[in-house]
């Protein structure tokens, strides 16, 4: 008898909850960026939204609720009704730096959230001051070996993901640099600009005009293949770190108990925009971002895979976390 009313139950659940996803959306759905107007994941969401809205018959509301390293945007998406009404746009910061570097969140990224779909990737490149006589990888490591700690790079700050490619460059190549902390990408570039720091790892969006102009000398690009918008550039795997892969990406989350399938609507009008190629082509050249929708799994399954890299990477570079 227990067992009929238990199953009678999760049937009513599982036809209740189906229902309700059936209806949805049938209001505004807000979308929290945990970054200020003009960040690149803000510039994503806002070249793929009207597509999106089109595909749900809802518009999508923005929402920016930047602070404290991303952390209050993500914050306020783990505590939001898990009704499909509240989602959030995340980076590998907050959920997977963060984990690494602070002591205590006031969310879990993994037991907080129902990742969605993965939107975008950002190449990264490895990039130096002309001053710095090299034209390689291969060259620079050699230059790098030759003296120990004598060249600096800068990134955005200490745990920032500049810093962390770095660190893993360091620690895959066998070299030593000089890490230049700044409060931010935009001040660490303008110090890399002026020839000393000499060396960072910059994105496409805030590297390729320096690059065009050869006020920076680009050597490689990390991530796994050469980008779309640069294939002349060859990755730092190919030019002599095998094995080398460092990816910014972000993608869209939910409220852990959001139903799934509401969950997967929200993927499939995500997927179904990416998938346009004048969207695909805007986000390359308007951000240098780089289309990759895949599932919900897929994308669940990264950020496991990222929080265990920048663990290990935070512990390898000594960092202290907050």
């Amino acid at each position: 008898m227990k067992l009929a009313l238990s199953l009678l139950v999760a049937s009513l659940t599982a036809m209740g909850s189906s229902a309700w996803a059936q209806s949805y959306p049938n209001a505004p759905i807000r979308v929290v960026i945990p970054y200020p107007a003009g960040a690149g994941v803000d510039l994503a969401l806002r070249l793929v939204a009207p597509e999106v809205s089109k595909n749900l018959g809802q518009p999508l509301i923005v929402d920016n609720k930047p602070g404290a390293g991303a952390i209050i945007g993500l914050d306020f998406v783990a505590k939001a009704p898990p009704d499909g009404y509240t989602i959030g746009i995340a980076d590998a910061g907050p959920l997977a730096i963060n984990p690494a570097t602070y002591r205590k969140l006031p969310y879990d990224p993994v037991k907080d959230f129902a990742p969605v779909i993965l939107i975008a990737t950002l190449p990264t490149f490895l990039a130096v001051h002309p001053s710095l006589n090299v034209t390689s990888v291969k060259e620079f490591i050699a230059l790098a070996k030759q003296k120990p700690g004598a060249i600096s790079y800068a990134s955005g700050g200490t745990g920032t993901s500049s810093h962390l490619a770095m660190e893993y460059l360091k620690s895959q190549a066998g070299i030593d640099l000089l890490h230049v902390p700044y409060k931010g990408t935009a001040p660490a570039l303008a110090g890399v600009l002026s020839g000393d720091p000499a060396v960072l790892f910059g994105n496409m969006l805030s590297t390729k005009p320096y690059m065009d102009s050869g006020r920076l000398r680009v050597l490689a690009v990390a991530t796994g293949t050469r980008s779309q918008a640069a294939p002349q550039i060859p990755t730092v795997a190919e030019a002599g770190v095998p094995g080398f892969e460092y990816t910014n990406w972000f993608g869209v989350i939910a409220p852990a108990a959001t139903p799934p399938a509401i969950v997967e609507r929200l993927a499939q009008a995500f997927r179904q925009a990416l998938e346009q190629p004048e969207i695909r082509g805007r986000l390359l050249t308007d951000g240098g971002m780089e289309a990759a929708p895949g599932t919900s799994a897929s994308f669940a399954a990264l950020i496991r895979k990222e929080i265990e890299m920048y663990s290990r990477l935070v512990k390898q570079s000594g960092i202290q976390p907050e």
